[in-house]
Parts: structure tokens; sequence; C-alpha cells
């Protein structure tokens, strides 16, 4: 059913979108949400995820990955962008990883219930806080670089070191773990 739909969505068919949409749109609105921490944007930039999906169908290889990961990373792209503006170019907000996730209704989804904050507590301060920078506050390594005067090079391998350490914590549970490591990657 799935090679169907992005047969589909290859094809530019309007009402494949809409499905993607359907399946797809409650996860990517959150992980929106938690970059751009405002819900009027989050609905642009989620609006402009689906219509650059559909523009660029052609483009998802599924050997390079499930449509899922191809979506979030769009999502992600464009909700990184958007915080690039003159408007966000003047602050961050600065959150422990405590508070990292909300459902698109607004109420928080306790990341206990998602094995995510116990996991990633795991990991020492120095990777954790590059986790936390990157995943949950959408830093580009360059920026937590420059934010934290940590040099790049070590910025990046302290996070595939934290990226190994927490497959090793996650074990064969990837379903968080890829979402983890699309959006760190990505």
């Amino acid at each position: 059913m799935q090679d169907q739909l992005i047969i589909r969505l290859q094809k530019q068919d309007r009402a494949a979108i809409g499905e993607l949409y359907d399946a797809y749109s409650a996860a990517l609105f959150g992980v929106v949400l938690r970059i751009v921490q405002s819900r009027e944007l989050a609905e642009q930039v989620l609006q402009d995820t689906f219509l650059k999906a559909w523009r660029n169908g052609a483009s998802y290889d599924a050997s390079k990955g499930r449509l899922f990961t191809w979506l979030l990373n769009i999502a992600r792209n464009t909700a990184i962008d958007a915080t690039r503006t003159s408007y966000f170019q003047h602050y961050r907000k600065t959150e422990s990883v405590d508070n990292l996730f909300q459902n698109p209704g607004g109420e928080s989804i306790n990341p206990d219930h998602l094995g995510v904050k116990e996991v990633v507590g795991r990991l020492d301060e120095k990777y954790r806080s590059l986790i936390d920078m990157m995943y949950f506050k959408g830093y580009t390594q360059e920026e937590i670089a420059e934010e934290t005067g940590i040099p790049l090079g070590t910025v990046k391998t302290r996070l595939r070191h934290a990226i190994g350490e927490l497959r090793k914590l996650f074990g064969e549970n990837f379903a968080v773990i890829l979402i983890l490591l699309t959006l760190i990657m990505g």
C-alpha cells in the first residue's frame, strides 16, 4: 500500500498528498512545533513541508530511507529555516530535556513514556547537552560549535559517539532512535 502511495506521490497525484498528510501530519507537527515554538508558524511550516514533498516527490529514493524519514527531514529542515528568519535571529528559548515533547493540542507528552528522557539521561553531560541543542533546540553542528566554543570537529565526534551510545542503550527498539538519528544527522 505504501509503495502505491509513493508511486502516486511521484506522479504528483493530489489525492496522494492528502493521504500522506492524514498519515503523518500529527507526528510531523509535533516535531515542527518543538523547533519553532509557535503554533501558527508550525502550521505554516507543516503546510510548506507537504508542499515540498508534493513538488519533490520524484526525489524520494526508498533505498536511502523510509518515507517517514524523508518527510521528517523535510519538516525539520523547513522548521530550522523558519527559525533563521529575522524574527528568530534575536532569541532562542532554552528549555530542559524535561519539557521536550508537546502534542499538537499543546498538552505535554511525558518523555518517560517514550523512554527517550531516561535513555538520553544516561549519556555523559558533554554528549547529552549536544543532543539537547541539536535535536531538541534545532541547532546545527556549526551553531553548536559557535555557541559552546567547542571546535566543530569535536562537536561532530561527540555527536557520532552519542549516536553510538544511544544505539547501544536503545538496543533493538529502533522506532525512537530512528527519529533521533534522522533529526540529529538531518
